[in-house]
């Protein structure tokens, strides 16, 4: 018995997660996968890495402030200086600042993961409520038992889990919102080239506006402290995306992704990597995320849903959603006491 159990190791998890427990409460995580921050991923390959998720940060909010000035004074950010384009304007884009890690995008993931219980590689097969607790059902058929579950994954991989209990412990209010969350999906390729390609852009970004394929290309390899040698990432199209996304092998989609940027920013090397690989992000950005910060369920123990898909979009999102989710299972826990900022 735990007093949180957060389904997730997202921006969203995380952020929850150390909100909760600097709070004074026990709190698990428990993720699918082998490692934190959901889309805030970096692929190790070939002696670099490659930010195959988010590429940057664009501080928005106070809290999202407020952490990369931290991330910043722990080294793990630094300021990407350079031209980001956008293609179909051909214009430098906003001045804003773009806060990238030199070890990679998970440095924030980790970061933010101190000091928290986890469970990874742990995929959550089956949710139920008995006896006045949530009871969680694990792959390797372990089970947990908590007060207060939170679930900070897409809303469709959410719905999958809480869908049986309509009716019953939820009602089709809450599901039905649940429902109404769509993602656009997204195909990233990771290629490597020789030291020797030349010339090389002067270019850090580029952003495809109503291409067919592209949806951006970014530098990567500039972001490292000492790169050895230029690598690339290459964004779909949400359209393309969705035609490709059940493919078994995408490595010929990831070589006409590369192909038609090199067309499209006229480097013919760019479509001969010595090394590419290719991931599908199937709930890679909210169409239309909800109005509210989190969604609660009304139930006897708190449930709460949070991500990017709750009022907002992006990290920003996640971080909002995240702090939100926290604040709304204080409330109910502890209704005359408030959550502070977080402090790490």
């Amino acid at each position: 018995m735990t007093d949180v159990v957060i389904i997730g190791a997202g921006m969203a998890g995380l952020v929850c997660a150390q909100q909760l427990t600097q709070a004074g409460y026990s709190v698990l995580v428990v993720e699918k996968s082998r490692g934190f921050g959901g889309r805030v991923a970096t692929r190790r390959l070939h002696g670099t890495c490659a930010d195959h998720g988010a590429c940057y940060l664009k501080p928005k909010g106070k809290l999202m402030t407020q952490l990369v000035e931290l991330l910043i004074q722990r080294n793990i950010l630094q300021v990407w200086n350079g031209t980001f384009m956008e293609k179909t304007q051909n214009i430098v884009s906003s001045m804003q600042p773009r806060y990238v890690s030199p070890n990679g995008m998970s440095s924030i993931a980790k970061f933010l993961a101190q000091g928290l219980d986890v469970m990874l590689e742990q995929r959550v097969v089956e949710v139920n409520f008995d006896d006045n607790q949530w009871r969680l059902t694990l792959e390797s058929h372990q089970h947990i038992s908590t007060k207060v579950l939170i679930t900070a994954i897409p809303a469709p991989q959410a719905l999958t889990l809480l869908e049986p209990l309509e009716g019953s412990i939820l009602n089709s209010t809450f599901i039905n919102k649940l429902r109404s969350v769509e993602f656009f999906p997204s195909i990233t390729v990771m290629a490597g080239y020789p030291a020797t390609s030349t010339p090389l852009p002067q270019w850090k970004a580029i952003t495809f506006e109503n291409d067919n394929i592209l949806g951006w290309i970014g530098f990567d390899s500039t972001k490292r402290l000492n790169p050895s040698q230029p690598v690339f990432v290459v964004q779909s199209s949400a359209d393309f995306a969705a035609q490709n996304l059940e493919t078994q092998d995408l490595q010929p989609v990831g070589q006409q992704m590369l192909r038609a940027v090199a067309n499209s920013v006229g480097f013919d090397w760019l479509a001969e990597p010595d090394w590419l690989q290719v991931h599908r992000w199937r709930y890679a950005f909210p169409k239309h995320p909800l109005q509210e910060t989190f969604l609660t369920a009304e139930t006897l123990q708190p449930l709460v849903c949070c991500g990017d898909w709750c009022g907002g979009n992006l990290i920003s999102g996640a971080v909002d959603s995240g702090l939100s989710a926290a604040r709304a299972v204080n409330s109910q826990l502890r209704p005359n006491t408030t959550l502070e900022d977080w402090k790490l």
